[in-house]
Formats: structure tokens, sequence, C-alpha cells
């Protein structure tokens, strides 16, 4: 593995001076739960706790290998097969531990004790964890994934706090306690509110503090309890406290504590108790996970976890009658790639098609059967239609939240889009998901059309000229999703199309993705390892020179001669290179000039790639890394962590820093790398860097490491990060019911001067009430909190996940940032005369245990 684990930050004096500020500001501040994720350990000082995060990534790689060992009936390399998981499978785990960890994290869950199973509200809280069971279910069933991650996570983070936060462990119990997901196992009754059930505790160990009754191993005399936490709920007289320097009911009587989060003397006063707690929690999150996977079956479990799941396809596609051309290429290109993948079958693919024209989009055709979309494909034609514009930006819109994260979304389409306004919610949904959105135009920007006059006067032959601007969102869509915007001609679309199969092949990585303006001629580099091959460079835009120079300093002009460096393929508004073989590892350079704008991609074929997140210290009630959602703040200090994918375990490669470039590939910021030292999953290592200040300009991160030859290792985001000084987050994430209004909460956060915003907010079914844009003022530094309402209709169908996004923009400046929040429809449950739905809230939780079903 890398040779950077076990380190945890050798960063600078400076950074070690920040750490120290930092740990002291979190000792006066509260802390539940098992510590959130790996930052945690740092921050209390416990290095070998286990964390929210260890529990469920381990739980969730075990189950995993052993679904994949039960389904090929023979035992592989276990090494090989992890490797083998995919950049899809860590980004599904980090969507589940981003959940568990966000209930310590967000305004409305982080104290609420029936999350965390604290203040004895164990009744509650086991209502809400088979409601998060029931909602987990309902979504793998209607193959909404992403909200089933969500809903899996936010169990596991209440399951996983049982064990720490209740006298579970103090009674001498090995196995864990399968009523809270199971009705029919045996309960334990729960300490009334009157009853005592600890005893005065005055030193940082408390060692026997619970009464002898909470203390019985005798089943028949057996009292649950769970320590209290802060002063909301107050604690009664003679109630245990959670304990811990950082909860201040721990001096009300009876003082003391019983939790066992960590390892720490100073923050768990049941330190000693942490392994059995957390060896137990393992277990349930096991056992869960198990349960899950009988119920679904094994190929949708494994799809839930996008486990060695080849890449979708997903194709937009205008289907006005000038589209046939269009048409036919993209159905040979499926055909091509469906074959191709016929030869090394592993675990199917999606394929989503989504037309529209002028008014109509849709319906989206999702199939994970190659046969039927093939069928789907050979049935579609062009009818109709054919005037400016189209609605492009709503099929993409609907292509964005019906395809799994990390996509490479197609667009065909010979129209500018009619729907301008989904602008923001495209590109929202598109950085959140972290999916490009390539588009294939066959019409030239200065495109000229027949004006009225001309139709109504034939005689006098006048052109109108369409706006040149007419296409600029697509481009910008492209660019900052990390895809491409290739204008070619109906003649040359069925070789341009060659790119879907260039870009879908499993285990694809970037080496480069660079713009460049017009200039004299433009230099651009890109690195070569030994892991990476077939490499491919798609250029679009005209080319008047390109000279390609390998490491070894050799040169081929590709426009002017053949020879042993590569093969040029040059269609309209596509230049296709091909590195020949042998290609040597090294540093290579692309030299190119221009008649205007153009766009470089290098991919090639590799295991190793990364995922990444911004992240900031909380210091509200758990001490750990919570994400930064949206852009991040320029000008301010943040983290930034890496997840390293597709290591074996026998390959060392040790990964130094990034280097924060500019949009042409300049450097602007180089962040140096420490390992996590998290043991918590063998094919993937996590890096954690401290920015100093995050750029004010667009940026993209490239990860920059060593082999055991010496060589350098680089791969490269290909998004663009737009950073600003405005942040929003939703606050409070409710399900939706079927014909019922629900408020979702937000807060904006103003790091700016004071100055007016707008919000807007789109979502992928038309339930957000009061469309258009909502205006409000933030004082310099503040922060603002609004509500917005969603009206779900009576017709909606239980297990539906609505994908809201929310924008909010400055009226002075180009600052603007997003919120994505996913929302899931669930039946009513039904109460006598009373109609209530599970809501995510204390209230809603006892009033369902007080209130019999009829």
């Amino acid at each position: 593995m890398a040779q950077g684990r076990g380190r945890i930050w050798e960063g600078t004096g400076r950074q070690m001076h920040w750490f120290i500020l930092t740990y002291l500001v979190l000792l006066a501040s509260p802390c539940t739960g098992f510590l959130p994720n790996f930052w945690s350990r740092v921050l209390t000082l416990s290095w070998d706790s286990k964390t929210h995060q260890y529990i469920t990534e381990q739980a969730i790689l075990n189950v995993t290998m052993e679904t994949l060992k039960e389904i090929q009936k023979h035992q592989e390399n276990h090494a090989e097969e992890q490797t083998r998981l995919g950049r899809g499978f860590w980004r599904a785990v980090g969507e589940v531990v981003k959940s568990n960890a966000a209930m310590d994290f967000l305004s409305s869950t982080r104290a609420d004790p029936v999350y965390h199973f604290d203040s004895e509200r164990v009744n509650s809280s086991v209502v809400m964890l088979r409601q998060f069971w029931a909602q987990t279910l309902l979504s793998v069933r209607a193959k909404e994934y992403q909200s089933a991650r969500h809903s899996l996570g936010q169990l596991f983070h209440s399951l996983q706090d049982f064990y720490s936060h209740s006298n579970w462990v103090e009674m001498g119990q090995h196995l864990i306690y399968r009523h809270l997901l199971q009705p029919e196992e045996p309960a334990i009754p729960v300490a009334k509110d009157k009853t005592p059930t600890c005893m005065e505790c005055f030193s940082v160990t408390c060692r026997d503090n619970l009464l002898p009754g909470l203390r019985s191993t005798q089943q028949d005399s057996q009292l649950l309890t769970t320590g209290y936490f802060g002063t909301s709920p107050l604690k009664p007289q003679g109630k245990c406290s959670h304990g811990g320097i950082l909860d201040s009911s721990r001096y009300m009587g009876a003082k003391g504590g019983i939790n066992k989060d960590s390892t720490s003397p100073i923050f768990s006063p049941h330190h000693y108790l942490h392994v059995r707690a957390a060896t137990l929690a393992s277990e349930a999150t096991l056992s869960v996970l198990r349960d899950l996977r009988d119920t679904v079956g094994h190929k949708t479990f494994l799809r839930l976890f996008s486990v060695e799941q080849v890449p979708a396809l997903v194709f937009v596609m205008d289907t006005t009658g000038s589209m046939f051309e269009e048409i036919t290429a993209a159905r040979l290109q499926a055909h091509s790639i469906i074959q191709s993948r016929a030869h090394n079958p592993g675990h199917p693919g999606t394929f989503i098609l989504v037309p529209f024209h002028d008014p109509e989009v849709g319906p989206v055709f999702e199939t994970d059967d190659s046969d039927q979309f093939m069928m789907h494909m050979e049935n579609l034609i062009a009818l109709g239609g054919g005037d400016e514009p189209e609605m492009c930006l709503s099929a993409i819109l609907l292509a964005l939240t019906h395809s799994p994260p990390l996509s490479d979304i197609f667009v065909f389409t010979d129209a500018s889009p009619k729907d301008a306004h989904l602008f923001d919610a495209v590109k929202a949904l598109a950085l959140e998901k972290q999916s490009k959105i390539t588009f294939l135009l066959t019409e030239d920007p200065s495109y000229y059309k027949e004006s009225r006059s001309r139709r109504k006067r034939r005689r006098r032959r006048k052109r109108e000229p369409l706006p040149s601007d007419r296409f600029s969102l697509y481009s910008s869509l492209s660019s900052l999703s990390g895809g491409l915007t290739i204008f070619t001609t109906n003649s040359d679309i069925h070789k341009v199309s060659t790119i879907v199969e260039d870009i879908t092949a499993v285990n694809k990585v970037t080496l480069l993705h660079v713009d460049s303006d017009p200039e004299l001629m433009s230099s651009h580099f890109f690195r070569v390892d030994s892991s990476v091959k077939n490499i491919t460079l798609h250029i679009t835009g005209i080319l008047t020179e390109c000279v390609l120079t390998d490491p070894s300093d050799q040169s081929q002009s590709l426009l002017r001669e053949k020879g042993p460096l590569a093969e040029l393929q040059h269609f309209e508004g596509l230049y296709r290179i091909t590195l020949l073989s042998p290609i040597e590892p090294g540093q290579w350079e692309l030299q190119a000039k221009s008649e205007g704008h153009l766009t470089f991609s290098v991919i090639g074929d590799s295991s190793v790639d990364f995922l990444y997140y911004f992240a900031a210290v909380t210091n509200e009630t758990h001490p750990g890394l919570a994400r930064v959602e949206g852009s991040p703040v320029a000008g301010v200090p943040t983290f930034l962590v890496l997840a390293v994918t597709g290591l074996a375990p026998d390959e060392e490669v040790s990964f130094s820093h990034v280097m924060l470039t500019g949009a042409e590939g300049e450097n602007i910021q180089q962040v140096k790398l420490n390992s996590s030292s998290s043991p918590s999953s063998y094919s993937v290592e996590e890096l954690v860097g401290w920015v100093e200040s995050v750029p004010r300009v667009p940026f993209k991160i490239r990860l920059v490491g060593q082999d055991s030859r010496g060589d350098k290792v680089e791969r490269v985001s290909t998004e663009i990060i737009q950073p600003t000084r405005v942040q929003i987050q939703v606050l409070s994430l409710r399900h939706l019911v079927p014909g019922h209004s629900t408020k979702v909460d937000f807060e904006v956060m103003n790091h700016g001067l004071a100055r007016l915003f707008t919000l807007s907010g789109d979502d992928n079914h038309g339930y957000f009430h009061k469309k258009g844009h909502h205006r409000f003022h933030v004082a310099a530094q503040e922060s603002f909190r609004g509500q917005v309402e969603l009206h779900t209709p009576a017709t909606a169908q239980a297990g539906t996940t609505v994908a809201l996004t929310l924008t909010v923009r400055a009226h002075d400046s180009p600052d603007s940032n997003y919120a994505v929040a996913y929302l899931t429809v669930v039946p009513p449950v039904r109460f006598g005369h009373f109609s209530t739905v599970l809501l995510n809230s204390t209230y809603s939780v006892n009033l369902l245990i007080r209130l019999q079903p009829v």
C-alpha cells in the first residue's frame, strides 16, 4: 500500500499551531455519539477509537465481499476483488458515510436525543430506526439508490449510537439487541422517568457507577437506560449522564457519565468498554446489511453500492425532424458499446434514454437490459418540429436524476435551449453527482436561417443570423462539469460519436482536461505512469498546428505527418489522437495553435483514481470534519479530503500533494497531503490536506504522487470548482407525502459585505411551490434562514425521490452557490381519525408511539 500510511499531519509549524488552537476551542464545545469520522480521532487525541466512518466502511466492505463470493461461487484473490470494486463503489460508500456523519452535524439532528439514543428516549429511537429501515427498502425497490444510501446512513448512525450510549454492554450482553429492528424479538424494558439509574462518580473514569439493577446480567431483572446530554432535555435527579469533558450535565446528580464513544477517558467515562461497544455496533451494522441483501437480493444489493458497475450509457436525444443522422449515430454507438461489453460480461450497466423536442420531454426510458435498450433505440424516430429552440435542459435534468453519480451524459441536438431558467438546477445537480455533460451539436454557432421576411417575400432572399451565443449555456455546462462541446455536421456525426465509446469504457481516468484560448502557441503537459494503458486525446475546435512530444524529447507534428508517437483522426469539430504502443512513461507535451477556443482532454485505462471533498472542522455538538456542501468559500482556510481508489495492496504509491490549477492548467497553489492513517479499507487510501486559503479564481485538482520506481503518478479532476463568498445549506430533510405540502428549511451564509441575494429553486418532478426568485438582504458575515415549500400531488408514487436544487445569487457580484437535497415520497400512516406521516422530529415519533393504528 501507500508509503504514507501511518502518518498523521506531519505539517508545518503553522499547521500544527492551527491544530492546537482548534483543539482548545473544541474543549469548550459539546460532543456526543461514536466519533463521526477519521479526523475526530485527531481532535480527541484518541487514535485507536473506532468511528462511525470506520464501522460503516468496514461493514459495507465485508458484506460486499461476502456477496461477491456467493455470486461467483468460487474463491478469488481478496485483494484483487477489492481493487476491482471501482470508484463508483467508494463513491457510494462515501454517500452512506456522509449521511451517517451528517446526523452529528446538521442543526436539525445533532442535538435531538431521538437520533442518538440519548436521554432515555429509547422507544422513540426504536420507532425512528424502523422508519429508516422501511424507507431504505422503499427506495431500493424503487431503484432510488441515492435516497436508499442516505436513509441507510441515518439508520447506521442511530443503531451504532445505541451500543455506545446505553448500558447494553454493562449488562454483560455479548450479542446485539435484535428487538431494535425486529419487533418480534424480546424487548428489555426502559427505566421509568423517576427510576434512578446512576451513582455519583468523581473521577475521569467511572467504573461501576450504574446502579446494580442497571448492571444486572439476569434477563428478568434488566432495565435499559441511556445517558442524558446537556440541558435539553433536563436530566432528572439520579439519572446517568452521557459524560465526558464536553457534557455539561455531568455536574448534575448523579455526576459522571456512561458513554463509550472513544478510548479517551477525557471524553468517555466508560472508555474501557469502547472496544466492546464498537464490536457490537459493527456486528449490528453487518446484520442490517445482510438482512438488506437477503431481502432485496444479491444483485440488487451490489447495484445499491455500484459494485463493479460498468459506466452507464446515458443519451439525451433531440427527436425533431432534422435529427435523423444524429439518432442513427447514437443507435450505432449504443450497438457497438453493447457488443464490446458482451465479450467481457460483468455486472449489467444502466441504459438511459431521454427524448425531447418542444414542448414534450421524455418519457425517460431506463433499463438494465441491453436488448431492450437497443429495441427502444430502433423504434426511436425523428418527427416534426425543427424550429428553434427546444426543451433540452429539462431533458438533461431528467437524465441527471435518473443516472448514477459519476456518469457521462451525451446530448445530441441542433437547437438551443428554450428552458434556460433550468441552467442553475442542471449545473448544481451535475456538480453534486460529479457527472460530465458532453454536447454533440450538428449546427455551427454561426448557423443562418431564413427570416420571416423571406418566407413572406421570397423574392428578396434575405438571411437572418441566429444569436452567436445561442449555445453558450451548453458550452458553460460542459466546461463546468468536465465534458466537451463538439460542433460538427450531419455528415461527420457518425464518426464524432465514437467519442461515446471512448469515454464510457471501464476504468477511464483523466490525465489532462484544460481549455485554451487563441494565442500564438499554447503548451500543455500530461504525465503517463506505468499503470495507464490505451491513452486517447480528444481536442475540440479548429487546430492550425499540433505537435506532440514524448518524455525522451521525440516530437511529431500531428497535422503534417505520420509518426511513431500517435495516430490522428480528424472529424468536423473533433480531433481524436491515439498514442501508439509502446507508450513511454513520463511527461508528455502537447503544443497547439488554433483559430479559436480549444478544449483538450487526455484519458486512459487505469484502476487508480480519486474522489475528493472540502471540509471544515465542526465545533457544535460533535468534533469532526463536516463536508462543505456546494462550492467552497474563497479566501478562507479549509480541509481537502481525498480518497485514492483502485490501489492494490502490494502497490507502493505515495501521494505527496495536490496542485490546484486554473482552467488552462496553470499552477495556482500546492497543498501537501498526509495519510489519515485510517485502517478502514485496503484498496482506498484516505488523504487530508490543509488549504490555507481557497483560491479566489476557478480551479481544478491535480493529484501528484510517486510509485515504487520513482516515477510520478498524476490524476486530474475534470469539473471546475468555483469559489464563492456565499453558502447555502439545507437544514432539514423531511419526507414528502402524497396530497400534502412539505416545508424545507435552509440557511444562507454571507461571507462578504452586506448585500441583496436571490434564491431560486427547482426539482425534477415539478413539486416546488412559487417558482421564480425570492429576494432577501443579508448583513456582512451574517446568515439568513428561510423555508421553501413543496406540494406533493396525491398521485405521487411512494418511493419516488425528488431532487430539490436551491441556488443563491448575489446581486452585486458573480457570487453564487447551490445545495441539492433528495426527498423521498412515503405513504401516509393512519391512526384513527389522524393522518400523519413519519417525520424526522421527536414530536412525531412520540406521537406515533402513543397512538395505536386501526
